[in-house]
């Protein structure tokens, strides 16, 4: 019974190898203009589960809402960055070494090939984080470390994708021309 819950809440290795089929579709450029792609939250839950790099544990996604969606996984920052060929620095080791549950609740929006990604909260270890405090987190630890994100400001999504469609049901990707 007990692993049944656990199939339910990071998906089955079925879903985790639809969710990276479709994936490898879409990346691959073939897929017709105006075909839809969905995949279901099992599947979204299956591949990050899957993929989470070392020092990320207990992924779970869930889409709360039209365009609303919250992430939450044990993180271990010192492992991730290391794991990534970093070495955190003084104060990330200070603050945020060994295992934390982290919580992000974000809203997404899409069109015109691309989408922007609003942090709306982040919790850390039960520590609520939003505000002027996230927006200092966001410039000051997480943009030096990963350059590319982006958080607030819209980016191309790549391989012809024309929205995406979140939802509670899961995510629908649009190819456009």
């Amino acid at each position: 019974m007990m692993l049944l819950g656990l199939a339910v809440l990071t998906g089955t290795p079925n879903e985790y190898l639809s969710a990276k089929r479709k994936f490898d579709e879409i990346s691959s450029d073939r897929l017709r203009a105006g075909t839809r792609v969905t995949l279901s939250v099992g599947e979204l839950n299956a591949f990050v589960a899957e993929e989470a790099p070392e020092g990320v544990r207990n992924t779970k996604l869930s889409v709360i809402g039209p365009g609303r969606a919250q992430g939450s996984a044990i993180i271990d920052f010192g492992k991730l960055e290391r794991s990534q060929g970093r070495q955190p620095g003084w104060l990330m080791s200070m603050l945020l070494e060994g295992e934390h549950p982290v919580s992000v609740t974000a809203r997404i929006r899409s069109g015109g090939g691309e989408a922007t990604v609003d942090v709306d909260r982040v919790e850390i270890g039960g520590m609520q984080i939003d505000g002027k405090t996230l927006q200092f987190l966001i410039e000051n630890f997480l943009l030096p470390m990963y350059p590319d994100a982006a958080v607030g400001r819209s980016f191309d999504l790549g391989h012809r994708i024309e929205s995406l469609d979140v939802q509670p049901a899961g995510v629908t990707v649009a190819i456009g021309r």
